[in-house]
C-alpha cells in the first residue's frame, strides 16, 4: 500500500511553511562527502511533524554503496538485534529509492510521521516506503544522539555556530 501523499513534481508541497532548521557537510577523513539541509513547518524538530533531509553530493557513489552504509547504520542505533527479514525488506527499499550518485545530485528524504518517508531524486519522486519503522530508523541515522558524526547533527538540528 502506498502512502497516501500525492506524486509531487518534487518535494516543497510536503512542507508549504518550510523553513531551513539547518545544514553542515558530512566530511570523511577531510573530505567532503555531501552536504545535508533539514527543513521542517515547526520548530523544534519533532517526530510527530514531517520534515525533510536533503543531501547534495560531492562524490561519486553508488547505490549499493549508499544502501550498504545507511544499512549498517541503521542496525548499529536499532534497540534489539534487527531480523534478517526486516534488513532484506529494508535493503529492498533503499534499493528502489536510491541511484548512483555523482557531485550535484540531490537525494531528499520526506518523513511522514506514523506513515513512512518518500524519497525525491534531483526533485523527482523516485519511491514511496510505507514503513513507520523504516523511515524512523533511517532518519536516525543523522537525527539521534548515538549518530557517527555529533557536529552534523547538531548543524542540522540548528544547535551548532558558524563553522570555523
Amino acid at each position: 500500500m502506498l502512502l497516501a501523499v500525492p506524486a509531487w513534481a518534487d518535494w516543497h508541497p510536503a512542507l508549504p511553511d518550510r523553513r531551513l532548521v539547518g545544514s553542515g557537510d558530512f566530511t570523511w577523513f577531510g573530505v567532503s562527502l555531501y552536504t545535508a539541509r533539514l527543513w521542517s513547518s515547526g520548530l523544534p524538530l519533532t517526530w510527530d511533524q514531517p520534515f525533510a533531509l536533503e543531501l547534495t553530493y560531492h562524490r561519486v557513489f553508488s547505490r549499493d554503496t549508499l544502501v550498504e552504509a545507511s544499512l549498517t547504520e541503521m542496525a548499529r542505533m536499532a534497540e534489539a538485534r534487527l531480523e534478517e527479514s526486516t534488513l532484506q525488506r529494508w535493503s529492498n527499499e533503499m534499493r528502489e529509492a536510491f541511484v548512483d550518485v555523482r557531485p550535484g545530485m540531490r537525494i531528499t528524504g520526506v518523513y511522514h510521521p506514523g506513515k513512512g518517508c518518500t524519497f525525491f531524486v534531483d526533485g523527482q519522486l523516485h519511491h514511496r516506503v510505507d514503513d513507520p519503522a523504516f523511515a524512523r530508523a533511517f532518519f536516525n541515522i543523522w537525527l539521534d544522539p548515538r549518530t557517527r558524526d555529533k557536529q552534523l547533527r547538531q548543524r542540522l538540528l540548528g544547535m551548532a555556530g558558524p563553522v570555523e
